[in-house]
């Protein structure tokens, strides 16, 4: 319909300039113009005293502007407008034409695959087409293109596209040819994430215009995809932890799936956890959130999993993998605690059956006595708390009870700061008569450390008495933020949970924390006697750390009046203390930016290195020793990262698929006795899977297609519409082009509108009795 009425192809008027080829200058058709207009309404003006009253007044002025317009359409045709376009010369250009040639185009759609539909669309004419005036270059594109010399030499079994990457190798190798267009046959599914900007400004440099041709369907008749699988990359042995699952789907608008964890790491499935949960609408991405035990230390390849529906059109994008790092290094907290409480007895007794988290604890019994449980020695606690950073640094969590602030120092709330600031440590207060704002807390200088705004007064403990039947008390429910947190999840079944917080018995005693702070978040909450609902546990990321507030000292009550065998107490602060201890490093920590490595190797290892004071350690030697399947195995040297002292990094890449196992250790020259020693090393794990990414997203990116077009100067096409292709290339600046001039005058659309405006001048007075 575009051409019929303008006669050339949309690109012309895209890529064209206006031009007036008139030989009178074009100042006199403005005069012309000007003059036209006013003569005519010079005319109607002098004949409206005789003219019929229906004509005067607005409708004269209508009258005078189809007139003028008119007037102005044939003074412009004289003066012989046209449109100048570069026009690539014939038989002296390359057309790249780049088939996909990946796994996603295998898809079969309709009894046809994709790769099949572009196959024929081709054969249909468009590349004998493009032969009669250019030279065509056949190229399959995956990872990188390759040159082909027929249609017959593509399979799509390829892993992976990189579309981006595709299109800059070529405009690099074909940097002294004149390539006059690029056609691209693809469904759009680019496992490099998008086009990068580096790609769109080869082809923009030399001009080179892309049309797309997308095949596929633009939405999935039924189909349940995973789209994100996030869980921790490192737990401790026997650790309960929690994966965060984000689906979408097509067709399945309220039915219900099962979402299934499997450790695969023994070469067996082995179940883990399995949650029925409903679908929401079509399209609309939904989290669920799973939780499991971890098991024994080890490296865990985990397969997490959403069941396939009856009728689904790709089942291979049901399935997710992870990695995790599974840890024995036992964690140490101390637990100060400020007067002997049943608080104190029920933590420490929770952490009994814990072989991971130890607990080295300190009761104040009196004024200026103190009784120490959990120690490694009998040096360990001696002197009181700790004063020195190599002494309080060697625990990976603190705990402080009913402790005023004024116990502490000044360089040891310093040092508590450090701890958790610069140490990366955990730090966990406890609700008590003299604990947190009754403690002095609210005046001390680690007010901002904490994950809430204290009260500014005493008086915000409160301690009940045994109250009878009938009568209130303070009890706990969970907050919205604790729905999903592994901390507070004692039953799996969400409602479950939730149900199981509201009947917990009533805590005996309970502190007004304050308000949280912007960033903390409220995982728990309780309902005091008077009705008011306070928060109960309160969590906060603070430097490399983390501080919470558990404002109580009630908690043991969920233990001592609870059913025999009702493991509740125990679990909660099992995991309460986990929290605080799992995510604390040591003085290597090493990381990847993903631990699944899909269809591409490459992958770029980091380590903070810190000393034993856990400042940075910007002179450190630092090595990674990789170890991965089929004998793989190298020693790489990591090199410091600019302006970040302590920050080594170093690019790797896993040359076969699997799984590799890093040990990054750290080691530094000791000036006072000349020896070189080790600071630490840490261990890490990664995986590289190919043909993985080309499952999912499988439905036709016409997004990303039509970006490209529009960004490099081309078009994006149906295949319906693809006959029209030839016809659109040659208007392109890439290549050897010549300028070529084209007549607008003779328009069929012109001849319309000239028509167009004496009809409707007509019809409107006939209309209004003028004629």
């Amino acid at each position: 319909m575009f051409e019929f009425f303008l006669k050339y192809p949309r690109s012309v008027y895209a890529r064209g300039q206006f031009a007036l080829l008139g030989a009178w200058p074009k100042w006199t058709l403005v005069l012309l113009i000007l003059a036209a207009a006013a003569g005519l309404a010079w005319l109607i003006r002098s004949h409206l005293s005789q003219a019929a009253p229906v004509i005067r007044g607005w409708r004269a002025w209508v009258i005078w502007g189809l007139q003028t317009l008119l007037a102005v359409l044939l003074l412009v045709l004289l003066w012989q407008p046209a449109i100048t376009v570069a026009e690539l010369k014939p038989q002296q250009n390359i057309i790249a034409v780049l088939v996909d040639d990946s796994r996603s185009m295998a898809l079969s759609e309709d009894g046809v695959t994709r790769q099949a539909q572009a196959v024929k669309a081709l054969q249909n004419g468009v590349l004998a087409s493009l032969n009669r005036s250019f030279q065509t270059r056949l190229y399959r594109v995956d990872d990188v293109p390759a040159r082909i010399d027929s249609l017959q030499d593509l399979k799509p079994n390829a892993p992976s596209t990189r579309i981006g990457d595709s299109l800059k190798q070529l405009s690099e190798e074909t940097s002294d040819l004149p390539i006059g267009a690029v056609v691209l046959l693809s469904d759009g599914d680019d496992n490099a994430g998008g086009i990068g900007a580096d790609a769109i400004s080869a082809l923009r440099a030399r001009h080179i215009p892309v049309h797309t041709v997308g095949f596929g369907r633009e939405r999935a008749g039924h189909d349940v995809e995973l789209d994100d699988v996030v869980v921790a990359p490192r737990a401790l042995a026997d650790s309960r932890i929690a994966t965060k699952i984000s689906l979408h789907q097509r067709g399945y608008a309220g039915a219900k799936i099962n979402l299934m964890v499997r450790d695969v790491s023994a070469g067996q499935a082995k179940p883990l956890a399995s949650r029925t949960i409903n679908l929401g609408a079509d399209g609309n991405l939904q989290t669920e959130t799973l939780m499991f035990d971890i098991g024994g230390a080890g490296a865990r390849t985990l397969q997490i999993a959403a069941v396939p529906l009856p009728g689904e059109e790709n089942t291979a994008n049901n399935t997710l993998t992870r990695v995790v790092n599974v840890g024995s290094e036992q964690r140490r907290i101390l637990y100060l605690e400020g007067e002997p409480r049943w608080e104190y007895k029920f933590i420490r007794q929770a952490e009994e059956d814990d072989r991971m988290v130890q607990i080295a604890s300190m009761v104040r019994t009196s004024e200026n006595k103190t009784y120490r449980q959990g120690i490694s020695n009998p040096k360990e606690l001696a002197d009181g708390f700790p004063s020195r950073p190599e002494d309080l640094f060697g625990y990976q969590g603190l705990i402080i009870g009913s402790v005023e602030a004024g116990f502490f120092t000044p360089g040891q709330q310093v040092l508590i700061r450090d701890f958790v600031d610069r140490r990366g440590g955990g730090l966990l207060l406890l609700g008590g008569q003299f604990a947190l704002a009754d403690g002095g807390w609210n005046a001390s200088t680690l007010t901002d450390l904490l994950p809430a705004t204290l009260p500014t007064q005493s008086g915000a403990f409160h301690r009940e008495a045994n109250p009878r039947n009938g009568t209130t008390h303070t009890t706990a429910e969970l907050a919205p933020a604790g729905v999903d947190s592994i901390i507070t999840r004692l039953v799996d079944d969400p409602a479950a949970n939730a149900a199981k917080w509201k009947n917990l018995p009533y805590l005996m005693d309970y502190e007004d924390p304050g308000t949280p702070k912007p960033g903390a978040a409220v995982l728990a909450n309780m309902i005091t006697p008077e009705g008011r609902t306070l928060p109960l546990l309160i969590t906060e990321n603070f430097g490399r750390g983390r501080t919470a507030i558990m404002a109580t000292g009630g908690s043991w009550r969920w233990q001592m009046s609870s059913p025999l065998g009702d493991t509740a107490h125990d679990l909660f602060w099992q995991q309460l203390l986990r929290w605080l201890v799992s995510d604390t490093p040591g003085h290597v920590a090493a990381s990847v930016p993903a631990q699944m490595l899909l269809d591409n190797g490459a992958v770029t290892l980091t380590a903070e290195v810190r000393d034993q004071q856990f400042n940075p350690a910007p002179d450190a030697r630092v090595e990674a020793h990789i170890l991965g399947p089929s004998g793989v195995s190298a020693l790489v040297e990591m090199t410091p990262v600019p302006d970040s002292p302590g920050q080594f990094q170093a690019a790797w890449s896993a040359p076969k698929t699997g799984a590799y196992l890093t040990e990054v250790t750290a080691q530094r020259a000791d000036p006072s006795s000349g020896t070189v020693k080790e600071l630490g090393r840490d261990v890490l794990t990664f995986q590289r899977m190919d043909g993985v990414a080309e499952n999912f997203h499988t439905e036709q990116n016409r997004d990303l297609l039509e970006r490209l077009a529009t960004q490099t100067g081309g078009q994006y096409w149906k295949p319906a519409d693809l006959g029209k292709l030839p016809a659109a290339i040659p208007f392109s600046e890439a290549g050897v082009t010549v300028r070529e001039t084209k007549d607008l005058w003779n328009l069929p659309l012109v001849f319309l509108v000239l028509l167009l405006l004496r009809f409707s001048e007509w019809w409107l007075r006939r209309k209004w009795g003028i004629v």
